[in-house]
């Protein structure tokens, strides 16, 4: 019964046509090795433009086209070591795999380091000369400028190459993290009301019991759950605490006046920008959450609302189940308004194996999209027969729409736009697929359910994100103080900031504090925060389409396509978006509190 429909499968078990395409990087797994093997061998190449830079723009001309055919071999043979460890991080094959890739990107970093160092030791004006008299360098411009502009915070060419070929060490925490969480960590089974006993993994607590309407089979989970990241919580802490101290004391090096300014430099932020995402979403969204988590408990008569709760669905009762493929037209019809261009690609993405569906033992959480140059994106995600589902995967498109574009229009140096932007495709497709459903149906009941289904995407990315961004901010200000990221510490810093934001709305266990275990986001420099200014950008675009429409598609479109080639500010205003005012801010979190108005008086 539910059992069956929650046994893992092992990888080798699951149906060819729930899986992604990884074929199409590499045909066979020998092939990858060889081509691995290749690249190690061509890093040769480099040593004949090693302090030659400063000779004239045909030397470099033929140093950073060699250093692009390398960029774009590396980031297919990387993303074919990734994409099998995350859909079996238990193989050791691909356990052994991650590990010569990224050896291999070590190396490839310390022998390609000279270039940046020269470069930056150049007479003031030479690469804009260099440039001028070279046209063939005109693509390479955003990424030279981009150069120039944090040379202030180089080091030596020596110490640059150390830290380069230390790459593999540096990434150690993540690495520790990941395997910790995907192939070592337990989970007890526990009991549903009718005392069956259930499986747990990380994947289905948070892809399916989290989501439960059932309140034992919710709180039951969460017990097992917690009770082994309590057991493992001074291994995380080691290995977060580490990840840590290495921004903290590369901030340090590179004379930047702490990680937090180092981190926002590499997103082209600044820390207003930063600050007012976090202050006034948590301000201002609070009371809006909070009546939510009232109207919850109410209309599910808890007895209380506990912080496993909060994701309990609303009205179980109206949760259809729905296929992948019946979830893939309703994606495809709600976002013909982009034109043939973006649907062409949605369809491609849909039937062409590009998503990976299955949860098998050994797979990574949650969802991602992966768009390696030169070859088509791929998405991961758990398909668990939610409507919700729907909503995960037209994301997850958006990504995949967003940089197929930018990988067809642009040169790889310059596809990828700052992560301060990169969240703002995928929650725009989320948005017009809530519309698309919201003006194709009379049924209130079905009106409610888009509703929840809209407010599930500010949940995520404006609740859990946003508050994963502010306690990042708490903790790098700890570090720059100097104070030591203990397990107690870390859970300290979590529950204080849930319970801000909740207050006495939300009942907060001791093990709500291990939340900061979950998420794999703050091995990943400040990202987590950025997830709300995607969606902040993402709903001001949302109500530009249904405003303007065609003018604003078209603006769209060509701020996809233009990638990388202008910083995150830039690439909004260009959409008719201004992020360095908090009026998108406030507009966002105002049309939560609409949504939350909608969804009450829906139960009057």
């Amino acid at each position: 019964m539910v059992q069956t429909a929650v046994t893992r499968l092992k990888r080798v078990e699951v149906p060819e046509d729930r899986t992604w395409k990884v074929e199409d990087l590499f045909a066979l797994e020998e092939d990858w090795h060889k081509e691995v093997r290749s690249i190690d061998e061509d890093l040769a190449v480099f040593e004949q433009y090693k302090g030659k830079l400063h000779e004239g723009p045909q030397i470099l001309m033929g140093c950073l086209s060699a250093q692009e055919k390398l960029s774009i071999r590396l980031v297919q043979a990387g993303t074919y070591a990734s994409l099998r460890q995350s859909e079996d991080g238990t193989n050791p094959d691909n356990q052994a795999n991650s590990s010569i890739l990224a050896s291999l990107r070590a190396k490839a970093a310390s022998a390609l380091s000279f270039i940046d160092s020269e470069l930056m030791s150049l007479p003031e004006g030479t690469i804009e000369k260099y440039i001028d008299d070279e046209s063939g360098l005109e693509p390479f411009r955003k990424q030279l400028t981009d150069l120039l502009e944090s040379k202030t915070h180089r080091l030596s060419p020596e110490t640059e190459e150390a830290l380069a070929a230390l790459g593999e060490v540096l990434g150690a925490p993540y690495n520790m993290y990941q395997a910790a969480k995907l192939a070592d960590m337990p989970f007890s089974s526990f009991k549903d009301s009718k005392g069956n006993d259930l499986p747990n993994s990380f994947a289905l607590y948070e892809d399916r019991y989290e989501f439960s309407s059932d309140t034992a089979i919710r709180r039951n989970a969460y017990v097992s759950f917690t009770d082994s990241l309590e057991n493992y919580k001074n291994t995380f802490a080691s290995a977060y605490s580490a990840e840590v101290k290495k921004q903290v004391t590369l901030a340090k090096l590179r004379k930047y006046s702490s990680a937090t300014q180092m981190l926002l430099d590499s997103q082209h932020v600044t820390e207003e920008m930063y600050n007012n995402q976090l202050n006034i979403i948590q301000k201002e969204l609070a009371p809006h959450m909070r009546r939510y988590a009232q109207l919850k408990r109410k209309v599910l008569g808890l007895d209380k609302m506990l912080f496993c709760d909060l994701k309990a669905p609303l009205d179980p009762e109206f949760n259809p189940e729905t296929t992948f493929e019946e979830a893939s037209k309703v994606i495809l019809e709600a976002l013909k308004v982009m034109g043939p261009e973006y649907t062409d690609i949605m369809k491609k993405g849909l039937t062409e194996r590009w998503v990976d569906l299955a949860d098998n033992v050994g797979k990574s959480t949650g969802a991602f999209c992966s768009s390696p140059y030169g070859s088509h994106p791929f998405i991961l995600i758990t398909w668990t027969d939610t409507m919700r589902g729907a909503f995960v995967l037209a994301h997850e498109l958006g990504h995949a729409g967003h940089f197929y574009l930018a990988n067809k229009y642009q040169r790889i140096m310059n596809t990828r736009p700052s992560t301060y932007f990169v969240e703002a495709p995928s929650t725009l497709n989320e948005l017009l697929l809530g519309q698309h459903l919201m003006a194709g149906t009379e049924d209130m009941r079905m009106k409610r359910w888009v509703i929840l289904q809209l407010l599930g995407t500010y949940y995520h990315n404006f609740v859990t994100h946003l508050l994963e961004g502010e306690y990042q901010r708490r903790i790098y200000n700890l570090a720059d103080q100097g104070i030591p990221l203990t397990a107690k510490t870390l859970s300290d810093q979590k529950m204080e900031t849930l319970a801000e934001f909740w207050g006495d709305t939300v009942e907060l266990d001791d093990k709500a504090a291990l939340t900061w275990m979950r998420q794999p986001h703050y091995y990943m420099g400040l990202y987590p925060y950025t997830y709300s200014a995607g969606l902040t950008a993402s709903t001001a675009m949302a109500q530009s389409i249904q405003e303007e429409g065609q003018p604003a598609i078209e603006r769209w479109l060509d701020v996809l396509k233009a990638g990388g080639t202008k910083k995150p500010l830039d690439l909004l205003k260009s959409a008719g978006i201004d992020m360095s005012k908090p009026d998108p801010i406030r507009k966002a979190v105002s049309y939560v509190g609409t949504l939350v108005d909608e969804l009450e008086n829906s139960y009057v």
